[in-house]
């Protein structure tokens, strides 16, 4: 059996704020598989952000171990988490953030840029729009795309360095439902087809519905996994 994208070994973070420590998580444990759909949930306050931070090596831990595609990457400075973050984790976020004044392909390119790619780049970045159904829109710049297809052009991106996973942060927030459905079934289908792990972190129990497991939060911790 292949080893687990996500290991996480009781996982706390405390925030210093002056005098106060807020305990944001308080021992976290999860792991999950290759190719596995998993779905965060939590009221407002529970963690969820913080673990997706840390999950997505946008931060680090307090304490504990988190080993991502077998990389212990807990322990690692901003650098080493950057390199990482680029190499192993796909971002999809509610506000899509694309940079406005450039192309579609051009957005779809920037992971590459960061990784030192020179050539090959809009060859990949071309594949990549393809795959998410915006092959007449690459030259076109995001206030010139409705919102669905912004968010396909930033699932795009964060498909283009063939990540460990995709962090996908209320991915159908800013759609409406008909929009939401569709960009639900485009990550669905590229979850089977690359077998990239998908980890969406929503409050909506009708996009939790598609996962696989449902980890729920409480307080920094996990209060039940189904």
């Amino acid at each position: 059996m292949e080893n687990p994208v996500i290991v996480a070994e009781n996982l706390a973070k405390v925030y210093k704020m002056g005098a106060v420590e807020v305990h944001a998580l308080g021992g976290v444990s999860l792991q999950i598989e290759r190719g596995e759909v998993v779905a965060i949930m939590g009221p407002s306050g529970s963690g969820k952000s913080t673990l997706m931070n840390i999950l997505g090596c946008l931060d680090r831990p307090s304490s504990g171990e988190y080993i991502l595609d077998g990389e212990t990457v807990s322990t690692l400075n901003d650098d080493q988490l950057a390199t990482i973050r680029n190499r192993k984790v796909g971002f999809v976020f509610q506000t899509f953030n694309l940079l406005p004044r450039a192309t579609a392909l051009a957005n779809v390119e920037l992971p590459l840029r960061y990784a030192g790619m020179s050539s090959g780049r809009k060859e990949r970045a071309r594949k990549a729009l393809e795959s998410v159904g915006l092959g007449d829109r690459m030259s076109h710049r995001p206030t010139e795309l409705s919102g669905g297809q912004q968010q396909r052009v930033a699932i795009a991106r964060a498909l283009i360095n063939q990540p460990a996973m995709i962090l996908a942060d209320e991915p159908t927030g800013n759609l409406d439902s008909k929009v939401g459905q569709e960009i639900m079934s485009l990550l669905l289908s590229l979850n089977r087809e690359h077998k990239t792990t998908l980890i969406i972190v929503t409050h909506d129990s009708t996009v939790a519905a598609h996962a696989q497991r449902i980890i729920r939060l409480r307080d920094g911790a996990v209060e039940a996994q189904a």
